[in-house]
Order: C-alpha cells, then sequence, then structure tokens
C-alpha cells in the first residue's frame, strides 16, 4: 500500500534520520535540521518561542487520559512524535485525538495552511510575561516552541483492512484540494493503524445553526461546495456529508471536508445498472411490464394491498451507507447507480437545518421512517415518481400525508417559526429546492450550485432568527393567507 507502511518496535528512536517510515510523495518531511537545538540560541520572538504554562493544559477528563495511555501503551515510540492532548471525536469506525506535534520544526509542512490564522484568530491566551536570568546562557529556560496541533486518528481494527486502505489512498489522491483536509503521514503498528491529519479549530454546529445568519450561511456553503467540487472532479463519493464532517471556522469563513472513510469511487461498487440510468421510454415500458402494474394498479380501490406469497424476484442489494437523516431518496430506494447527487443531498439537508433553525431536522430510526418523512414534505405523487425512477413502488395509506406537498418556502417559515421570510432567505430557499429534488439528474452539482444566485448575486437584506425586516413592503393580505392555509394543514404537518 502506497499510502503507509508497517512500523516495528523500535521505530520510533532518537536517532530521527534513520526512522523506517515511508511518508506519502506529496507530504515528504525530508527537509530534517542538522541541529535543532542550536537555533533555540535566536531570539524567542524570531523563532516562535513562547514562555510555558502549565495552566494552558486543556481539562481531560480521567477516562479520556485512561484512554490515550492506552494508545501510547500499546502504539510503541507514538509519544516520542506525539504529545496526546485530548479527545475530540469518536464514532463508528475510528477515535480522534487533539496532538503536539513534537517534530514539527524538523520537517517541511507544505500542509499547514492555517497555521498562522490559527496563532492570529484562536490562540485567546492572556499576554505572558517574559522572564530572564542574567548570566545564564539560557536566559529563557522556561520558554518553548509554540505548539503545532495535528489530529491523530486511530482507525479500529475491525475496519477491513481494504476500507482503510482505500481511505488513505483517496485521501492521498486529493491532494491540494482546497477545503479538504489532507493527509499528512500514517503509521502502523501490528493491527493498528493512526493516520496524522492537521487540526483545525472549528466552531459547534450546534451553536452555528442557532446563530447563523444568511450571510453565515453563504461563507459556510461557499466553502464546503468548494471541497466537494474537488471531490467530485475527482469522481468520488464522500456519501457522509454531515456537520461533524465539516469543520467550519466563521473567523476564517473556512472549513475543511474530512472522514473519508465511507468514500468511494463512483462506480466501484457496480452491482448493475439501475432503472433510472434508462430513458423514460424504457423506464415506462418496464413500468408497464411490471408485476405491480399488472396485478395490482387496475384494482387498487378494491383489493387491499399486500404481498405476492410466493416472490421469486431476487433481493435487491445497493449501497446504504451514510447517517440516517442525511440520506438522499435514491439511496434508500436501493438505487444502484448513486452518483455524487448523493453528497449534494446531505448537503441541502445542512441548508435546511439552518433555514428551519431545527437540529437535526430529519430524526427518522430507519429508512421507512426516513422515506415517510420526505412524503409528508413532498406528497405522495412526487414520491411514487421518484420511486419508479428507480424500478421500486411507493405506497403509504397514513392519512396525515398530503398528495401534492408543500413549497420549501412554507416549510421553512413553518420550522423556524417566522411570519415571513426575508429576500436573502427566500434566495437562500431558492438554492435549497435545487438540492433537494428527488429527481438526482436534476439536482445540482457542485459546480452548478457555486454558480447560484445566492453566491454570484447575494441579497443582502438579512436579520437576527426572529426579527422583522424593517424596509419589508408587505401589506399583511398574503400572510394572512399563508397563515389560513397553515392552520388548515396543521395536521397534516405535525409529523414534520
Amino acid at each position: 500500500m502506497s499510502a503507509f507502511h508497517a512500523v516495528p518496535a523500535g521505530t520510533f528512536s532518537a536517532q530521527r534520520p534513520e526512522l523506517a517510515l515511508t511518508v506519502p510523495n506529496h507530504t515528504e518531511r525530508d527537509n530534517i535540521m542538522a541541529n535543532s537545538d542550536s537555533s533555540l540560541e535566536d531570539t524567542p520572538e524570531e523563532n516562535g518561542l513562547e514562555e510555558f504554562d502549565p495552566h494552558d493544559e486543556e481539562d481531560v477528563d480521567e477516562s479520556v487520559k485512561e484512554d490515550m495511555k492506552r494508545l501510547e501503551d500499546t502504539f510503541p515510540g507514538i509519544s516520542d512524535r506525539f504529545r496526546l492532548v485530548n479527545r475530540i471525536g469518536e464514532g463508528t469506525f475510528s477515535t480522534v485525538y487533539k496532538a503536539e506535534d513534537l517534530l514539527y520544526d524538523h520537517y517541511r509542512n507544505d500542509w499547514d495552511t492555517f497555521q498562522n490564522a490559527q496563532d492570529d484568530n484562536w490562540t485567546n491566551h492572556p499576554t505572558k510575561r517574559r522572564r530572564g536570568e542574567e548570566g545564564n546562557s539560557h536566559p529563557f529556560p522556561a520558554r518553548r516552541r509554540k505548539p503545532r496541533f495535528v489530529a491523530l486518528k486511530k482507525i479500529y481494527v475491525t475496519s477491513s483492512p481494504l476500507r482503510i486502505q482505500n481511505e488513505l489512498e483517496l485521501l492521498h489522491d486529493l491532494r491540494g484540494c482546497r477545503s479538504v483536509c489532507p493527509l499528512i503521514t500514517a503509521f502502523r503498528y501490528q493491527d493498528q493503524v493512526v493516520a496524522v491529519l492537521p487540526f483545525f479549530p472549528h466552531t459547534d454546529f450546534r451553536i452555528q445553526y442557532r446563530t447563523f445568519m444568511v450571510a453565515d450561511m453563504r461563507h459556510y456553503f461557499r466553502s464546503l461546495f468548494t471541497a466537494l467540487h474537488s471531490v467530485h472532479k475527482h469522481n468520488i463519493l464522500h456519501r457522509d456529508i454531515k456537520p461533524t464532517n465539516f469543520l467550519y471556522n466563521p473567523e476564517l469563513r473556512e472549513g475543511v471536508l474530512v472522514d473519508f472513510g465511507l468514500a468511494e469511487r463512483e462506480g466501484s461498487e457496480y452491482t448493475g445498472t439501475c432503472l433510472c440510468a434508462n430513458t423514460s421510454q424504457i423506464r415506462r415500458s418496464r413500468f408497464l411490464q411490471s408485476y405491480y402494474y399488472t396485478h395490482c394498479a387496475s384494482s387498487l380501490n378494491t383489493t387491499a394491498l399486500g404481498y405476492p406469497k410466493n416472490d421469486s424476484r431476487p433481493s435487491r442489494r445497493a449501497n446504504r451507507a451514510g447517517t440516517r437523516g442525511f440520506r438522499a431518496p435514491e439511496v434508500l430506494l436501493k438505487c444502484t447507480s448513486q452518483t455524487t447527487k448523493i453528497d449534494m443531498w446531505s448537503a441541502g439537508v445542512i441548508l435546511l437545518t439552518l433555514l428551519g433553525r431545527r437540529f437535526p431536522f430529519f430524526n427518522s430510526a430507519d429508512d421507512v421512517d426516513a422515506m415517510i418523512e420526505m412524503a409528508s414534505i413532498f406528497g405522495t405523487r412526487r414520491m411514487k415518481l421518484a420511486a419508479a425512477m428507480h424500478g421500486q413502488i411507493f405506497e403509504t395509506n397514513i392519512p396525515t400525508i398530503g398528495e401534492k406537498g408543500y413549497s420549501w418556502e412554507k416549510l421553512v417559515k413553518w420550522a423556524s417559526c417566522v411570519e415571513e421570510l426575508t429576500e436573502s432567505e427566500k434566495q437562500a430557499t431558492r438554492l435549497l429546492a435545487g438540492l433537494m429534488e428527488l429527481d438526482p439528474y436534476k439536482r445540482l452539482s457542485a459546480k452548478e450550485a457555486l454558480q447560484h444566485e445566492f453566491f454570484t448575486d447575494p441579497i443582502d437584506h438579512d436579520v437576527e432568527w426572529g426579527g422583522n425586516p424593517d424596509d419589508s413592503g408587505d401589506t399583511g393580505e398574503e400572510g394572512d393567507k399563508d397563515d389560513d392555509e397553515a392552520d388548515d394543514a396543521a395536521d397534516e404537518v405535525a409529523m414534520i
């Protein structure tokens, strides 16, 4: 595997140039300093030195300390290169730690594009008092280099070796892509794999969706679509777009796309061509010949629906990787010709969450519930058409689900509890309609989304959540009509 090689015991020795470690070519850290200690004789300002303050250490839970200690004990030599600081993420397939790179200054760090900005905007420590001792050859004994942090991703041994290799190779191929987290290097000791990634300070999405105005959303999604455009140009599906996998820094107005554990190349898991890949004429012909049309469609009103007692059709298998609430409709309908558009649907769910001020917006327990949630918005007519595209049938007898569905503008108003949307929110809602399109072939791509009026011709008509624009020219008549419609349909949208 080109991305990493095994690290035998004793690899992390004091003889730095003899490390038996292979690093990806794009991050080759071959510029080892001949004598790193000699640089400490320069002024602290020139070397980025700062006074060491033990109070700067983060408060870490005891269970997290034990977890980090286990990693250091079971992965020989890792503590010689990194000082584990805290656990910053934990998922199904991996755990991520914040760590100080002890050998940062020994290498060429072309990957570190955010370090200076992080220092300016995110290190809010009080000004440290400098100490000196006269007559001492080392006048700054309590100073050290400003710590440089990275993220260590420990991939669980239960993960498939092919899946680990795939993730590292995809990150290697995406090197240099803007707003995509680069891979610095990776280590393996026996059955343990640790990937080294940049550490990127960011705010919690649970704060963002409560405080973001439309202007903030514009910067957020410009960065996200830029990352997705780079990924999709390489014909790679991320498959797990969600807020926790896009680390956004509001100070920099930049974010990075992370966690490619479920990503894959388009068409790599080919299990047959889905009906949606054919023309509309072929799809209609196939539908007219289907068991549903010949046996059920003509007697829907007289015979109870059900399943064939002896169904000889083979089971349908398709990739359904992702996080519940963010899966595209074609994933739920087991489409075998999934494209990069599944990531755009997930990005649309994030935009709907920000506009509607509800997180999570979709909270289904399984795929069936997820389709019912969609039907509550789109209506049964559009859901049936979407299912038929993939050779599937959608039926429901839930009385609160209507046939027509609702507009996105009306849905956003109900979700955010406002009487009327601002012009900027209406513009964002038009982008939302292009992202959350049931037909993946009509859904916006990342490139098309960046060319939407939301980015090219933005409307600056923004107010904080719950406010009313002072310059609104509404007379109230249209608003009263919408309120009446909302009251009439209150029961119908209760599940939303």
